[in-house]
């Protein structure tokens, strides 16, 4: 057993509410940014549909994935489920996806906060703006997870507020004949298009693995936060869709990275005080999501460090703060690579595919553990055994097949790479043949 100041050890800190923020602050910005793109390929109700789908993926997920959370505690996540259950070579699938998911998310919610920061003011230039928020949020996760957490909570709230006072503000003009004007243009090839749009109302929920080694008494707090959270992003996540829909047509707004704050502009004016001021205030949830997913991926990095399959130094603990300070700074620093690309709509597909497999991973990790370790401690157990887990597993290999089938340049790249990680981990024998 390691002792409490060694240097490979988490503080815990976290508490029920704290990983609710977490949970939501995680996810938060897809209400915000990101999932308007579906609309670009499938219309209003073809993106319902996929929305509707993806729902259920992710509610039978979560109550699937809570199992495994809290049985083994570990900042690994899906890493450390996947290598119990299949060795090495199953925990280096799951670590890679993961990693992949929260690298790649983080680039493309700067960039919106850039936008954002650029709607109000045209003289702050979206790149540079993107730069200082990873600048800013990886001090604030340097400065250690209780302030972090703490941090996290307050704007998390207020994120969650303003997308009530968004609905509040949209909704009396809402129009039934907006939301359904030409609201399938590409069918039900549409719907399948749209499917890695509407993870994106989701996606990081399972971040919160990544922070279990700091949470306490985790067979507890963990399934209340992860199931109170599910359920405050699926409200938010139809709210918004939804209410946006019907204010104008759709095609004005499939295409930019600041619909809610150009939503508020429509109806009420773009130099109406209440546009500046959401849009000032909506700055909240896109960085309670960034300071999320900087935390998580951090803690990825972290715990693959710490097996060896990433380089050992990745895995060091400031004696201090007790946070992974080198592997925050990595996290920001492809986190810069991804912001000079630009490219929004491939980094949201390239960080979604990443999460898609580690979904699979995870789900068939669950049904093995099932089977190979009847013992192990599972303080929740996943309702509805063995359907829900099923379930899941059945709706990410769909959407998995619809990534591929409209994107297979970026799935080339993605499993290429997994498989250089694969080859160096037996050419070192981290894996054995």
């Amino acid at each position: 057993m390691e002792k409490s100041d060694s240097p490979t050890v988490l503080k815990k800190a976290i508490g029920v509410v704290q990983l609710w923020a977490i949970a939501v602050g995680l996810v938060i910005s897809g209400e915000y940014f990101g999932w308007n793109y579906g609309w670009g390929v499938s219309g209003t109700v073809g993106f319902l549909i996929a929305t509707v789908l993806v729902t259920i993926m992710y509610l039978t997920f979560v109550f699937s994935f809570t199992e495994l959370t809290t049985a083994i505690p570990h900042a690994g996540g899906p890493f450390a489920y996947a290598e119990k259950a299949f060795g090495p070579l199953g925990g280096l699938i799951a670590g890679y996806a993961t990693l992949v998911e929260f690298l790649f998310a983080t680039p493309p919610i700067a960039l919106a906060l850039g936008s954002y920061i650029h709607f109000l003011n045209p003289a702050f230039p979206v790149l540079y703006v993107a730069i200082g928020c990873y600048l800013v949020f990886t001090g604030i996760n340097l400065l250690g997870i209780q302030e972090s957490a703490i941090f996290n909570l307050l704007i998390t709230i207020l994120a969650v507020a303003e997308l009530l006072l968004y609905l509040g503000i949209v909704g009396p003009h809402f129009q039934l004949h907006h939301f359904l004007h030409n609201s399938m243009p590409f069918g039900w090839a549409g719907v399948f298009a749209a499917l890695p749009f509407a993870i994106w109302f989701y996606l990081g929920i399972e971040g919160v693995a990544m922070v279990a080694e700091e949470v306490k008494n985790p067979h507890r707090v963990i399934p209340q936060g992860y199931i109170l959270g599910i359920l405050t992003l699926f409200v938010l996540a139809l709210g918004v869709m939804i209410t946006t829909g019907g204010i104008t047509d759709w095609k004005n707004l499939s295409h930019i990275d600041y619909p809610l704050p150009e939503s508020i502009g429509i109806v009420l004016g773009r130099n109406n005080r209440l546009t500046s001021l959401f849009t000032g205030i909506g700055l909240f949830g896109l960085m309670a999501s960034f300071h999320g997913l900087l935390l998580s991926a951090s803690r990825q990095v972290f715990a693959l460090a710490r097996s060896r399959f990433l380089p050992s130094a990745l895995s060091l603990i400031h004696p201090r703060t007790q946070t992974p300070h080198v592997a925050l700074l990595v996290v920001a620093g492809v986190g810069f690579i991804g912001i000079f690309s630009g490219a929004t709509d491939k980094l949201i597909v390239f960080s979604v595919l990443g999460a898609v497999v580690l979904y699979i991973v995870s789900m068939v990790s669950l049904l093995q553990l099932r089977r190979t370790a009847p013992e192990l401690n599972r303080p929740f157990s996943a309702p509805f055994f063995p359907y829900f887990p099923l379930i899941a597993l059945i709706l990410a290999v769909v959407c998995l097949i619809a990534i591929v089938c409209y994107n297979w340049q970026l799935s080339v790249l993605f499993f290429g790479v997994l498989a250089l990680a694969i080859l160096y981990a037996f050419s070192v024998g981290k894996i054995k043949k």
